[in-house]
Order: structure tokens, then sequence, then C-alpha cells
């Protein structure tokens, strides 16, 4: 028997297996589909929140937590796996930006480097910039990016390498929970048994959930992106105006994102959407004119109700966790996330304040969960 369950494959679950197991727990982790396909394979890979001094403080701790060793975790990544996540040092320039003050007390208080400019030509910053692109903005130097789909199958291999049993395939259908306390995970196949449970499983997680009469507020917000095929050097650093960014990849490709949709667990596409991110990116690079768009897809953002994720155990039933709710901010605050998963539930002091991150406590959280017998 695991001494943990994890339910969900993505880059959190699997980072909180990385930890778990690092700390010497037998881990497995189930996964509904193949590990890294959902929303981890699909974000940006901007490794802060967008505009950062609108989230609450719990979202600045977790990204400042995460910044200051995502380059170190990539290169221990690439070298247990041999897949380089691509952690590139571009700076982010956000253009358009009026909130001069709201944004320098926040990078005082988070001791983030922080440029403000006005009044002048941006393209002195990154030449390729439309005279549309806008003229007031700020500079974050410090702000890098990994490559999602290299980083979540870097995340795989090393996974394998350290012994954590990985079922792909494998749908959790509900909690096994007797005397309101965990004793494993009912599937389409056989039940898994376990003390522990953490459901990881992104905007899923809800769901889950909510098939074991357990409520938590966490829903899919859908955010569709496009790519473009370039040489590299046109674009360096990465670029955010009018809600939307551009991201230059090494190999010349330039991401551009993203619409927010609120569709359900619907991951189609649109030609809607490709318009508005085309126009979107003309007018802040018009050279992107002349490149081809090679890709379009579409991610669940796991949404919670101030975009604050919930990581910890559930109030009223003992060894069932949370990771789960982080919204547009999964990548950047994943390494915090799971250590602070990993300390909590070894019951070991944390770097970090786990109050922000409560399990929510309602009456159905606490009394509506369903009781299955194991069979």
């Amino acid at each position: 028997m695991p001494d943990v369950v994890i339910i969900g494959g993505g880059l959190m679950g699997m980072l909180s297996a990385r930890e778990l197991c690092l700390s010497g727990l037998q881990v497995t982790l189930l996964e509904r589909g193949q590990t890294g396909q959902e929303a981890s394979w699909a974000g940006g890979g901007i490794l802060s929140p967008l505009y950062p001094w609108r989230y609450p403080d719990g979202v600045s701790a977790l990204a400042a937590w995460s910044q200051a060793r995502y380059e170190g975790l990539c290169q221990d990544l690439w070298r247990e796996s041999g897949v380089d996540p691509e952690w590139t040092l571009s700076g982010l320039l956000m253009l358009g930006v009026a909130e001069e003050l709201e944004a320098r007390r926040w990078a005082e208080r988070w001791k983030a480097v922080l440029e403000v400019f006005k009044g002048s030509d941006p393209r002195q910053w990154e030449g390729a910039l439309g005279e549309g692109a806008g003229i007031a903005g700020l500079w974050m130097p410090e702000v890098a990016q990994v490559r999602p789909p290299r980083m979540v199958r870097a995340l795989r291999q090393s996974l394998e390498k350290l012994g954590v049993e990985v079922l792909e395939g494998v749908k959790a259908t509900g909690l096994l929970v007797r005397n309101q306390t965990i004793t494993g995970v009912a599937t389409q196949g056989a039940s898994v048994a376990a003390e522990r449970v953490v459901v990881a499983g992104g905007a899923w997680s809800g769901q889950i959930l909510t098939e074991s009469g357990i409520h938590l507020p966490v829903e899919p917000v859908q955010g569709q992106m496009i790519l473009f095929r370039g040489q590299p050097g046109l674009l360096s650093k990465m670029i955010m105006g009018r809600g939307y960014y551009l991201i230059p990849r090494r190999d010349g490709h330039i991401l551009a994102g993203s619409t927010l949709e609120y569709t359900g667990f619907d991951k189609s596409t649109t030609a809607e959407a490709s318009k508005e991110l085309r126009e979107a990116a003309y007018t802040l690079v018009p050279a992107l004119k002349s490149l081809p768009v090679v890709h379009q897809w579409a991610g669940l953002r796991p949404s919670s109700p101030k975009g604050i994720p919930y990581i910890g155990e559930h109030p009223a039933i003992k060894g069932l966790y949370v990771n789960a709710g982080h919204f547009r901010n999964g990548v950047v605050t994943a390494p915090a996330s799971a250590c602070l998963l990993r300390d909590i539930l070894l019951e070991r002091t944390s770097s970090l304040d786990p109050a922000p991150y409560v399990f929510p406590c309602s009456p159905s959280s606490r009394s509506n969960s369903k009781e299955r017998r194991e069979v």
C-alpha cells in the first residue's frame, strides 16, 4: 500500500509527488488521461503573475518563493531526465499600465525589481514593438519563463527515475472514507488503498470532490492560445499589453495568449478567438503578420474565488489533502505549492505560512461527505 495517493497528473500533482517521494514516502499518482496534457501543457510558462499587484498576498508569497528556486529546479529536472525545461530569463515588459503607484508599492513589499517608464517610446526596450503598443509601462527584468510541455515531460521522466508509481488512464471515481478518515480511492477499476490522499486535479478538482459529496469552489476557465513560427531574434522579451501577452521561445516560435472564457469543461477552439489573438499580437508586434500561425489550442484553468489556491488538509476528513485552485498562476506557484503541501502532510514547520490556503470550511465540507466502504 502506498503512503500517499495523488489524484491528478499535471504539474501540481507531479511536483507534489516528487517532493513527497524525495521525503521518503512511497507515492502512487493517478491520472485520468496522460500526465501533463491538460492546463499544465497548455500554459504560457511566464514565471510571474500577470499584473502581480492585483493579486492577494497569498499568491505573491507562493510566486516569490518559487521564483527564487525555479532555475535550480529546472537544472535538477534536466539532469534527472535529459529534458531541458528551457528556463529562460527573458524579462517581462508590460505596456499601457497606469497603476504605477500600486506596482511600486507591490515591488517594494516583495523586493521585486521593477522599472517604470512613461512618455517614452517603448521600442527603445524592444525594437519589434509597434507604434500602437502603448507609451507607459513597466519593465521587470528578473521575470523568467519555462516551456511547459518540456517542463512536464522532464517531470514525468524524473518521477520514473525516482520510483513513483504513475498510473495513466485511471480515473478516480470517488474517495473511500470510513469514520471520517480516508482509506483510499475508488477508480473505474480496482480501488487503491491509502491513508493519505491528495487531490491535485486542476480544473477537475472540484468535480472530483463533489462526486464524494465534498464542496470545493474550483471551476474551469478556458484559455485559448496561438503559436507563430518564426526565427530566433525577432522578439527577445516577453510582452504584456491590453490584457494579452507574447512569449518568445528559444527556437523562434512566439506564443500569443490568451482568452478568458467561462465555457465549463469545453476545450474547443474557435475562429473568433484566433482572430482576437492575432489582432492583439499584430498590434503589439506588427512583424508577426508575416509569420504563419502553426497551432491553436485551449486549456482549462482551475479557477478559485479569489485566485488563491487551496493547499492543506480537509478540516473534517483525516488524511484528505488538496492542492488546487491556482487559476492563472499554476506554473509560477507550483514549486512553492508542492513544498507547502509536503510540509503540511508531513507535519513539518514550513517557511511558507499555510493560513491563506486552508480548505474552505463550510457546512457542506464538514458534514455532507459520503462515506464509502472498501470492497
